[in-house]
């Protein structure tokens, strides 16, 4: 009885309210169909001005459309789960502040049909909290965990628009960019660093668009304003632990220059006498040192990775000692000696590598062998030639010496040098880091755009190095630069003409990727006009003493220190090792025994292992030979005698240099990829490829082994 009068009471309240009721939402249907149909007209082309759309979404499909974005996507893509654990270990400090909110949001939201989460400065969500059943239904469109969505990646949405704007950003169901997004509704609130005020987060509230409340937007500004609170206590409490830690040091440095960084390389503390010597060493362009200043060190975690040309502070290996907390390196100790200012101009360059006439000449090519010699023949000629040239050859052989010899040698040669790594940036940022972008391009950029690479290398030589690496969908466009000299920039309907004389650089075989299909036909005809092959150091007899003697003094005065010397049976090791790191690895070698030999001798006990166990030779797609190796005759060098190089993995030695790298940078994966010469991502691919866990560097190589 009870139950049928509360009935007949809801159904009169409803019968009072009924108009009003009936209106609100007839005018939210109607509200929706013109949304509808406005972005209907836009996808299409038929109308894309004067639409009865919000401005923020009206901007934000115009970078959709700019960014290739497919409107009939149902879901936003999703990043590996290897990416996303390494993700959250970088914003680990951003999640530690928000885990108090994500816990409440677990129980706010419950019942609410709505889900709270939290996202790193790219867009890709790193937390989810809420109601059950709608994150379930979430995973549908990859709202979880993984999922990237920025606009580039997923159109218009609560948090790509809000990362593009920088502003909380409410999306209504049908303002999606995307159809298959349509269903939902969310709200954005990017989340602020409390030092430098930078974006370096978002959280987000998203539900199905069926009583969703435009209040959520409220919510999410006042829950990201908490995670903000939370962030700076964190930040504050971290520096004051730093501070103790550098005090306690100082007093093992007395005499000395210190500045103390934070682990993003933030200035914490600089003593008096630093700002002396540091200037009287780097020079007029160093910054002011004051706290939260952001100190552009190179090899430094937090810095962005680059050389001096791009405004870096090239400081002396020597010079970094790290700051340890709770048994990790959470900020970096800077400690400069009174005698830096007449020390480092010897073995410090800065802007001038790039203009150094003696790296762009074929004489600088270190090395007499015959395979060698003919190389550089090979492209003395080419040189002057304006044709694009495909130099080929194992990583490590030197290819972007001989790129930099032959812009040296070109009709260009008073215009720029501008190397450019294709597989050492994200598939989504190589168009923009190729042709640039204009403002509010993409999530993230540059609020006054920024010249692409091409542009850059305007009246010189662009030298593009791992070329195999560059996407199928992004080949054409590279096509239509290098057919009509013509480039536009993402986000840009303005043509922009330019001159430029391209080297393109490979380790891979481009002709088996052409017809394996991973490069397109017409692209590889266009580069390889002409193609020179770099032999490796195995081919090079007699190359192996020249470039120890060479890197030896080389070496040794960069780090202020006296030349090493070997002993007879190391330099029979050395000689007879098939080095399939080539020129590269014999570099680091020399270094290493520059900078840990005691004595200043050599012998074959400080050689790495897999000298010390005589090991050497792969074939000729670098697996390693199988039993013993075949004997193969090598002319003597002066002082030696003819010498067989034996069998060595070339799967080890790289397995090998990455966990000792790890090991003498502490763990820290930042430095170890600036050391290794890769980027971060190549080197989290690397750890996965051959089960190395950092956490075990330094128990010992089987316990690194996953």
């Amino acid at each position: 009885m009870l139950a049928n009068e509360e009935v007949a009471i809801g159904r009169s309240a409803v019968a009072s309210s009924g108009p009003a009721f009936h209106a609100l939402a007839k005018s939210e249907r109607d509200g929706e169909r013109a949304t509808m149909k406005a972005w209907e007209d836009f996808v299409s082309g038929s109308r894309q001005e004067n639409l009865p759309v919000r401005d923020v979404v009206i901007r934000s499909w115009a970078r959709c459309q700019s960014f290739l974005v497919d409107a009939r996507a149902d879901a936003a893509p999703v990043v590996g789960a290897d990416h996303v654990e390494a993700l959250r270990r970088e914003n680990r400090e951003l999640l530690q502040a928000a885990a108090t909110t994500m816990a409440e949001a677990a129980d706010l939201l419950a019942g609410t049909r709505t889900v709270m989460l939290i996202t790193d400065a790219n867009g890709v969500v790193l937390e989810a909290a809420g109601d059950r059943a709608t994150l379930s239904a979430a995973r549908d469109i990859s709202l979880g965990c993984g999922g990237h969505w920025s606009e580039s990646c997923a159109g218009t949405n609560g948090i790509g628009t809000a990362l593009a704007s920088k502003t909380p950003v409410l999306v209504q169901a049908a303002e999606h960019y995307c159809a298959g997004i349509k269903g939902w509704s969310c709200a954005g609130a990017p989340i602020h660093d409390p030092l430098d005020g930078s974006v370096v987060g978002l959280l987000d509230i998203s539900g199905l668009k069926q009583g969703f409340s435009a209040q959520a937007l409220a919510l999410a500004v006042v829950a990201a304003r908490q995670v903000e609170w939370n962030l700076a206590r964190q930040t504050e409490a971290e520096h004051v632990r730093l501070l103790e830690a550098c005090l306690e040091d100082s007093q093992k440095y007395a005499g000395e220059g210190l500045i103390a960084l934070d682990a993003r390389g933030r200035l914490l503390y600089a003593s008096r006498k630093a700002a002396h010597l540091l200037k009287a060493s780097l020079g007029s362009d160093l910054p002011q040192l004051s706290r939260g200043t952001k100190l552009p060190i190179v090899g430094i975690a937090g810095t962005v990775a680059g050389n001096p040309a791009d405004g870096q502070l090239p400081v002396p290996a020597d010079w970094v000692r790290p700051l340890m907390l709770d048994g990790e390196r959470r900020g970096t100790l800077l400690v400069i000696p009174r005698a830096a200012a007449c020390r480092l101009p010897s073995g410090r360059r800065t802007a001038s590598d790039e203009t150094d006439h003696a790296r762009s000449r074929f004489g600088g090519i270190v090395g007499a062998s015959d395979s060698l010699r003919v190389v550089i023949g090979q492209g003395e000629r080419l040189a002057p030639l304006p044709v694009p040239i495909l130099i080929e050859g194992e990583t490590g052989v030197g290819k972007e010496l001989f790129a930099r010899a032959i812009h040296g040698h070109s009709a260009v040669a008073g215009g720029p040098f501008i190397p450019f790594n294709c597989g050492a940036v994200s598939r989504e940022m190589l168009g923009s880091e190729l042709f640039g972008y204009v403002r509010g391009a993409f999530t993230g950029a540059a609020a006054e755009g920024r010249t692409g690479r091409f542009e850059l290398a305007d009246g010189g030589t662009l030298c593009l190095d791992e070329v195999g690496e560059l996407p199928l969908d992004l080949q054409p466009y590279l096509l239509r630069v290098l057919e009509e000299g013509v480039l536009y920039r993402i986000g840009d309907s303005t043509p922009r003409r330019v001159s430029v004389r391209l080297l393109a650089m490979t380790n891979r075989n481009l002709r088996h990727e052409v017809a394996a299909g991973r490069f397109r036909r017409d692209l590889y005809h266009r580069l390889a006009v002409t193609a020179l092959r770099v032999p490796p150091l195995r081919e090079r007899q007699g190359d192996v003493l020249r470039l120890i003697a060479h890197f030896n003094d080389l070496l040794a005065d960069r780090h202020g220190r006296d030349p090493v010397r070997f002993t007879a049976a190391a330099l029979e090791r050395l000689h007879r090792y098939d080095w399939p790191g080539n020129v590269r690895e014999l570099r680091n070698l020399v270094e290493r025994a520059v900078l840990l030999s005691t004595g200043g001798m050599v012998d074959v006990g400080d050689l790495p292992e897999e000298l010390r166990d005589g090991c050497g030779g792969v074939d000729a797609e670098g697996w390693p030979l199988p039993g013993p190796p075949m004997p193969m005759q090598m002319p003597a060098s002066p002082g030696l005698p003819a010498i067989s190089p034996p069998a060595m993995s070339l799967t080890v030695t790289e397995q090998r240099t990455i966990e000792d790298v790890i090991a003498a940078t502490g763990g820290n994966l930042s430095d170890a990829a600036a050391v290794l010469g890769i980027s971060r991502s190549t080197l989290y691919r690397k750890l996965s490829q051959h089960g190395i866990r950092r956490e075990a560097i330094g128990k010992g190589v089987g316990a690194a082994r996953a």
